[in-house]
């Protein structure tokens, strides 16, 4: 990770730990980059934050006086702005969101050609001119002075090619969406609405301060809530950008990331769609969708955590599925990011081709008790690397065996450590992050 960019673009509070001043620098760089030989076309979406807007008006002014053009796809999902940009040809594009996290923080994720993360040199490149005390870059002149295009159509265009990706028809099928007051608000009910399902919606009247608030696949719990009150068949939650999908079967079970993957790669297996017989998952995963990977002869490899790390070893061992418990799920064939909206897309189809409850799906898979604590601190290297902390991550590992496991992470989009165990029980879990949590407490390191 850089000093701005993360795992998952560069993030930070609205004109406190992101500004203005940065979304410009950037934009002038991106411009600039790309437009060395020709006239650089950026196609720039976002979520539906306040400053989204804010964001979007820098990035477009940087980008024009570097001579680039700009195309605005207004409110949108991450993955929409990746399709766009492989479908028409752009030379990269912008996402302005904080996916997951509250209203008042915000992000800029960019996107290559090829609609993938951008590649760590080029993120090098732009924190160098971001923290120059000099502005190198040529400003455009005359006609080289970019221009701002609507391009709403292209929004259009990618919910037409979800639309087009579904195999049998929704109709009578009672569908909840959370759309998390977000990015999904300008997609998801329209697609299943376009395919028959019964669809009822929540959480899909964004005021710029509501999103991801007690709603949403961070708070999955008010989905699950939903589903069971209203007798739904199956239910799906968004977050801010709609780059990841958690679901609620029709029993009211959440259906995670893991379950995800769990239910598409046996699926896909039967059908022979399973590129190398392997899905990729992340050192996040659960042990028990291991445990009934192999049970139900599939493969699998583990990346660090983060999306753009799966798709990484997607592309370079050419696998078809990949994702993260968090609900980032990567259907190669279809899209180069998690796809929220694809995700449900994927799960409906499986429930309608085998005629069966997303509930009889997970059947065969058990999954471990896990509990996973951030802790806020003040270092988040030194905290990682002092003896005390080792020793009792040491003093779990040795206690649960092969029966369990623990991880202890950086996070890489906020100041905090995760803390992670699985084992037999919750009060095991809860037992042994509490003794890693102690132990940060005594060295120093945890924020109160």
């Amino acid at each position: 990770m850089g000093k701005y960019f993360g795992t998952d673009g560069f993030r930070g509070e609205a004109n406190v730990g992101l500004n203005v001043v940065h979304a410009y620098k950037i934009g002038r760089f991106l411009g600039h980059y790309y437009g060395k030989d020709h006239k650089a076309r950026v196609v720039i979406g976002k979520d539906t934050r306040r400053s989204s807007y804010m964001f979007e008006d820098a990035l477009s002014a940087g980008l024009t006086a570097s001579g680039a053009d700009v195309y605005l796809l207004h409110v949108t999902t991450t993955p929409s702005v990746s399709y766009v940009i492989r479908s028409e040809d752009f030379d990269c594009g912008v996402m302005i969101s904080a996916s997951h996290n509250p209203y008042y923080d915000n992000g800029i994720k960019i996107l290559n050609g090829n609609g993938q993360k951008l590649e760590a040199e080029i993120e090098n490149l732009i924190e160098n001119y971001i923290d120059s005390e000099e502005d190198t870059l040529p400003y455009a002149t005359k006609e080289k002075i970019g221009c701002v295009i609507d391009h709403s159509v292209g929004r259009h265009r990618y919910i037409g090619y979800l639309m087009s990706l579904a195999t049998r028809s929704f109709k009578d099928v009672k569908v909840g969406l959370d759309c998390a007051n977000g990015s999904a608000s300008s997609v998801a009910k329209g697609v299943f609405d376009a395919l028959g399902a019964r669809t009822y919606v929540i959480h899909n009247e964004p005021d710029g301060t509501n999103i991801n608030k007690d709603c949403g696949s961070t708070h999955i719990e008010v989905l699950q809530k939903f589903v069971k009150e209203n007798g739904l068949d199956v239910g799906f939650a968004y977050d801010g950008d709609a780059d990841r999908c958690l679901a609620i079967d029709d029993k009211g079970n959440i259906i995670d990331g893991d379950l995800i993957l769990y239910i598409c790669g046996v699926y896909m297996k039967e059908r022979g769609n399973l590129a190398n017989n392997t899905v990729v998952t992340t050192i996040m995963s659960n042990l028990g969708l291991y445990k009934a990977f192999d049970e139900a002869g599939i493969s699998y490899e583990k990346t660090t955590v983060g999306d753009k790390y799966v798709f990484e070893n997607m592309i370079q061992n050419g696998h078809e599925l990949g994702g993260e418990q968090s609900g980032h799920i990567i259907f190669r064939k279809y899209a180069t990011t998690g796809d929220g909206v694809l995700t449900s897309l994927m799960l409906m189809e499986v429930m309608l081709e085998k005629k069966t409850k997303l509930s009889n799906l997970i059947k065969d898979i058990t999954i471990y008790p896990q509990l996973l604590k951030n802790v806020r601190v003040a270092d988040k290297r030194a905290a990682t690397s002092d003896e005390e902390v080792k020793k009792a991550v040491e003093a779990v590992t040795e206690k649960l065996g092969e029966d369990g496991r623990v991880l202890l992470r950086e996070s890489g989009t906020e100041p905090v450590l995760r803390v992670m165990v699985e084992a037999k029980s919750h009060d095991l879990c809860e037992e042994c992050v509490d003794c890693i949590v102690t132990a940060l407490e005594k060295q120093g390191y945890v924020i109160k």
